[in-house]
């Protein structure tokens, strides 16, 4: 299970795809991307999570083992906290997953400390 809101019986790991989509493509169109663009299976185990561009809206792809789910979560304030890197996917830990659909910034868990801070 990925976090105390469970997403799937199966779903074994959060995958948060980079690029923006429009929030108007269903399953069928999720999939195609996850396939061809991502280059795996939607029916793998993990749970795709797919964001538009004002970063306020969610949807999470997920394969059950006799179908797929698709879920979207908006945020009525604020937005959604994703990565700003070169790769297509980035992986999420289940606390990760917790704090990005509360709309927490999820990065600050692992955030380092400033090497030349002093008290």
């Amino acid at each position: 299970m990925i976090s105390a809101h469970p997403i799937s019986p199966i779903a074994t790991q959060v995958w948060l795809v980079i690029e923006p989509v429009d929030m108007r493509i269903g399953i069928d169109g999720l999939s195609q991307r996850i396939q061809h663009r991502l280059g795996r299976s939607p029916c793998d185990g993990a749970a795709y999570a797919f964001r538009n561009r004002r970063q306020t809206r969610v949807k999470l792809l997920v394969w059950d083992g006799t179908g797929v789910w698709l879920c979207q979560r908006r945020l009525h304030r604020g937005h959604f906290t994703w990565p700003d890197i070169a790769a297509i996917t980035h992986p999420l830990t289940p606390t990760q997953w917790d704090w990005l659909i509360t709309g927490i910034d999820w990065q600050r868990l692992s955030a380092p400390a400033p090497a030349h801070w002093q008290v």
